[in-house]
């Protein structure tokens, strides 16, 4: 283990992760924003666009994050919409986790009993009350689990960023390795930098299922 070269190159990893968390952060707000949306849309059997909505969650969750960020940093010049390789990023990665938060999200909804709906209704709440003080806080602790699981595995998914030249930490440890050889000292650094990135985000996510579970919510 060559320390001077980790030394040396630290700071190139450090740009690369801060680049990294900063693009995973976007598309996960926007994966949550397009989760809840979809969810809330199946929920309420909206016709016509739940029919749309179950399209677009079954073509997400069954092409991967490669193929989707090809089709829209190379597929969609091609009609005119171009965008950067930084905005394609959360895009795409907004594109995939908002499938898989919608299901994570539609799936609490479900486990709410519908007298609870109905009683809420009986006491003169509306409609849009009753999903926002009654339903979605008990949906939202019971998809705590998965919906945590979701943002680390899409946290993970920016390891495939490196295919449309961003400079993220794949890329970085791919070409420290294609320059000098050091495949080992990369490659640890990759790891230490995603365990850094990752680890308080799992921390965080028990802590907060505890802390649902102590409040009376969940399972």
């Amino acid at each position: 283990m060559n320390t001077e070269f980790i030394f040396k190159y630290l700071p190139l990893y450090e740009k690369a992760a801060v680049l990294t968390l900063r693009i995973g952060v976007e598309g996960i707000i926007i994966a949550i924003l397009l989760g809840i949306i979809c969810a809330l849309i199946q929920y309420g059997k909206v016709p016509i666009i739940r029919r749309i909505v179950s399209v677009y969650i079954e073509l997400s969750r069954n092409t991967p994050l490669l193929v989707q960020l090809f089709f829209i940093y190379y597929g969609l010049p091609k009609i005119g919409i171009s965008t950067n390789a930084e905005v394609c990023g959360a895009i795409g990665l907004g594109f995939l986790g908002g499938s898989y938060m919608a299901e994570a999200i539609r799936s609490g909804l479900e486990t709410i009993e519908p007298i609870q709906a109905e009683s809420a209704l009986s006491l003169g709440l509306k409609p849009a009350q009753v999903m926002r003080y009654v339903i979605l806080p008990q949906a939202v602790s019971v998809s705590m689990p998965a919906f945590m699981a979701n943002i680390i595995f899409l946290l993970k998914e920016t390891s495939v960023f490196s295919a449309i030249s961003l400079m993220d930490l794949m890329f970085t440890a791919k070409d420290l390795i294609g320059l000098y050889y050091k495949t080992t000292e990369s490659l640890f650094m990759l790891v230490v930098f995603y365990l850094i990135i990752l680890l308080p985000v799992s921390l965080l996510g028990r802590f907060i299922e505890r802390r649902l579970r102590y409040a009376g919510f969940g399972t």
